[in-house]
Protein backbone atom coordinates (compact mmCIF):
# COMPACT_ATOMS: atom_id res chain seq x y z
CA UNK A 1 0.00 0.00 0.00
CA UNK A 2 2.27 2.19 0.70
CA UNK A 3 3.39 2.48 -3.03
CA UNK A 4 0.14 3.14 -4.06
CA UNK A 5 -0.56 5.97 -1.88
CA UNK A 6 2.84 7.52 -3.11
CA UNK A 7 1.43 7.26 -6.60
CA UNK A 8 -1.69 8.72 -5.84
CA UNK A 9 -0.12 11.72 -4.29
CA UNK A 10 2.66 11.58 -6.85
CA UNK A 11 -0.63 11.90 -9.35
CA UNK A 12 -2.13 14.46 -7.26
CA UNK A 13 0.18 16.83 -7.33
CA UNK A 14 1.34 16.56 -11.11
CA UNK A 15 -2.75 17.03 -11.60
CA UNK A 16 -2.28 20.55 -9.36
CA UNK A 17 1.08 22.02 -10.87
CA UNK A 18 -0.82 21.08 -14.49
CA UNK A 19 -4.20 23.18 -12.84
CA UNK A 20 -2.00 26.00 -11.28
CA UNK A 21 -0.35 26.65 -14.67
CA UNK A 22 -3.65 26.32 -16.83
CA UNK A 23 -5.03 28.91 -14.46
CA UNK A 24 -1.89 31.25 -14.90
CA UNK A 25 -2.16 31.15 -18.35
CA UNK A 26 -6.07 32.03 -18.28
CA UNK A 27 -5.54 34.72 -15.77
CA UNK A 28 -2.42 35.96 -18.54
CA UNK A 29 -4.84 36.03 -21.31
CA UNK A 30 -7.93 37.13 -19.35
CA UNK A 31 -5.50 40.08 -18.06
CA UNK A 32 -4.31 40.80 -21.89
CA UNK A 33 -7.83 40.90 -23.27
CA UNK A 34 -8.78 43.79 -20.65
CA UNK A 35 -6.08 45.41 -21.08
CA UNK A 36 -6.54 45.92 -25.02
CA UNK A 37 -10.28 46.72 -23.84
CA UNK A 38 -8.98 49.36 -22.39
CA UNK A 39 -6.76 51.02 -24.84
CA UNK A 40 -9.21 50.61 -27.56
CA UNK A 41 -12.00 52.27 -24.99
CA UNK A 42 -9.26 55.27 -24.04
CA UNK A 43 -8.77 55.52 -27.73
CA UNK A 44 -12.08 55.94 -28.79
CA UNK A 45 -13.24 58.35 -26.36
CA UNK A 46 -10.00 60.61 -27.29
CA UNK A 47 -11.66 60.50 -30.71
CA UNK A 48 -15.31 61.45 -29.22
CA UNK A 49 -13.93 63.89 -27.25
CA UNK A 50 -12.45 66.41 -29.72
CA UNK A 51 -14.91 68.50 -31.04
CA UNK A 52 -15.31 68.62 -34.72
CA UNK A 53 -13.80 71.96 -37.05
CA UNK A 54 -16.86 73.63 -37.92
CA UNK A 55 -15.64 74.51 -41.85
CA UNK A 56 -16.29 78.50 -41.42
CA UNK A 57 -17.33 80.70 -44.60
CA UNK A 58 -15.28 83.65 -44.69
CA UNK A 59 -17.02 86.87 -46.79
CA UNK A 60 -13.39 88.08 -46.88
CA UNK A 61 -12.53 88.61 -50.69
CA UNK A 62 -8.83 87.31 -51.79
CA UNK A 63 -5.80 89.40 -51.51
CA UNK A 64 -5.52 92.36 -54.10
CA UNK A 65 -1.21 93.36 -53.77
CA UNK A 66 0.23 96.84 -54.74
CA UNK A 67 3.53 96.55 -56.91
CA UNK A 68 6.84 95.93 -54.63
CA UNK A 69 7.95 99.92 -53.93
CA UNK A 70 11.49 99.26 -53.42
CA UNK A 71 13.17 100.99 -49.96
CA UNK A 72 16.38 102.57 -52.22
CA UNK A 73 17.12 103.31 -55.46
CA UNK A 74 14.87 101.42 -58.14
CA UNK A 75 15.45 97.31 -57.02
CA UNK A 76 16.50 95.53 -54.80
CA UNK A 77 14.05 94.91 -51.15
CA UNK A 78 10.94 96.80 -50.46
CA UNK A 79 7.40 96.56 -49.55
CA UNK A 80 4.22 95.89 -51.08
CA UNK A 81 0.44 96.45 -49.63
CA UNK A 82 -2.17 94.18 -49.68
CA UNK A 83 -5.85 95.02 -49.44
CA UNK A 84 -9.46 92.31 -49.38
CA UNK A 85 -12.94 93.87 -49.13
CA UNK A 86 -15.57 91.75 -46.15
CA UNK A 87 -17.51 92.96 -43.54
CA UNK A 88 -16.26 90.30 -40.95
CA UNK A 89 -12.38 90.25 -42.09
CA UNK A 90 -10.35 91.12 -38.69
CA UNK A 91 -7.55 92.11 -41.15
CA UNK A 92 -8.31 94.28 -44.58
CA UNK A 93 -5.04 95.40 -45.15
CA UNK A 94 -1.22 94.48 -44.34
CA UNK A 95 1.93 94.91 -45.89
CA UNK A 96 4.46 92.44 -47.27
CA UNK A 97 8.30 92.32 -47.78
CA UNK A 98 9.55 91.63 -51.24
CA UNK A 99 12.04 92.39 -53.72
CA UNK A 100 12.59 93.79 -57.12
CA UNK A 101 15.82 91.67 -58.82
CA UNK A 102 18.11 94.21 -60.29
CA UNK A 103 18.54 92.43 -63.44
CA UNK A 104 15.23 92.26 -64.91
CA UNK A 105 14.23 95.45 -67.83
CA UNK A 106 12.25 98.35 -65.65
CA UNK A 107 11.16 99.28 -68.99
CA UNK A 108 8.18 96.46 -68.62
CA UNK A 109 7.41 96.87 -64.80
CA UNK A 110 9.62 95.65 -62.41
CA UNK A 111 8.48 92.41 -61.42
CA UNK A 112 7.39 91.16 -65.28
CA UNK A 113 10.63 89.24 -66.66
CA UNK A 114 10.92 88.03 -70.38
CA UNK A 115 12.39 85.72 -72.71
CA UNK A 116 13.56 87.96 -75.83
CA UNK A 117 14.55 86.83 -79.32
CA UNK A 118 17.55 88.05 -81.40
CA UNK A 119 17.61 91.16 -82.61
CA UNK A 120 15.87 91.87 -86.11
CA UNK A 121 17.64 93.45 -88.98
CA UNK A 122 18.15 97.09 -89.25
CA UNK A 123 14.79 99.14 -90.71
CA UNK A 124 16.24 101.56 -92.84
CA UNK A 125 12.77 103.39 -92.85
CA UNK A 126 13.47 104.36 -89.17
CA UNK A 127 16.92 103.48 -88.48
CA UNK A 128 15.99 101.23 -85.87
CA UNK A 129 16.18 97.48 -84.99
CA UNK A 130 13.94 95.34 -83.21
CA UNK A 131 12.96 92.53 -81.06
CA UNK A 132 9.92 90.82 -79.23
CA UNK A 133 9.69 88.92 -75.62
CA UNK A 134 7.47 86.77 -74.60
CA UNK A 135 7.00 86.48 -70.57
CA UNK A 136 8.88 84.01 -68.87
CA UNK A 137 7.64 85.19 -65.08
CA UNK A 138 5.66 87.70 -63.45
CA UNK A 139 6.45 88.17 -59.42
CA UNK A 140 3.44 88.29 -56.82
CA UNK A 141 1.06 87.81 -59.61
CA UNK A 142 1.83 91.06 -61.13
CA UNK A 143 0.05 92.78 -63.81
CA UNK A 144 2.32 91.70 -66.95
CA UNK A 145 2.00 91.93 -71.13
CA UNK A 146 2.31 88.47 -72.68
CA UNK A 147 4.54 89.88 -75.20
CA UNK A 148 6.68 93.31 -75.83
CA UNK A 149 8.54 94.52 -78.46
CA UNK A 150 11.60 96.84 -78.16
CA UNK A 151 13.80 98.77 -80.32
CA UNK A 152 16.97 100.40 -80.46
CA UNK A 153 18.82 102.58 -82.69
CA UNK A 154 20.74 100.58 -85.50
CA UNK A 155 24.18 102.16 -84.89
CA UNK A 156 26.56 103.67 -88.18
CA UNK A 157 25.38 102.07 -91.49
CA UNK A 158 28.57 103.58 -93.35
CA UNK A 159 31.10 101.20 -93.95
CA UNK A 160 34.59 101.64 -92.14
CA UNK A 161 37.63 102.83 -93.72
CA UNK A 162 40.17 100.96 -94.57
CA UNK A 163 42.88 100.81 -92.14
CA UNK A 164 45.87 101.63 -94.19
CA UNK A 165 44.46 105.26 -95.42
CA UNK A 166 44.37 106.17 -91.64
CA UNK A 167 48.03 105.10 -91.41
CA UNK A 168 48.88 107.28 -94.16
CA UNK A 169 46.98 110.36 -92.89
CA UNK A 170 48.92 109.84 -89.22
CA UNK A 171 52.19 109.78 -91.35
CA UNK A 172 51.06 112.69 -93.31
CA UNK A 173 50.61 114.70 -90.33
CA UNK A 174 53.94 113.54 -88.64
CA UNK A 175 55.67 114.96 -91.74
CA UNK A 176 53.52 118.06 -91.53
CA UNK A 177 54.93 118.77 -87.68
CA UNK A 178 58.79 117.60 -88.93
CA UNK A 179 58.47 120.49 -91.25
CA UNK A 180 56.76 123.17 -89.08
Amino acid sequence: MPLKITANIYLHRMQTQQYLQQRRKFAAAFLAFIFILAAVDTAEAGKKEKPEKKVKKSDCGEWQWSVCVPTSGDCGLGTREGTRTGVECKQTMKTQRCKIPCNWKKQFGAECKYQFQAWGECDLNTALKTRTGSLKRALHNADCQKTVTISKPCGKLTKPKPQESKKKKKEGKKQEKMLD
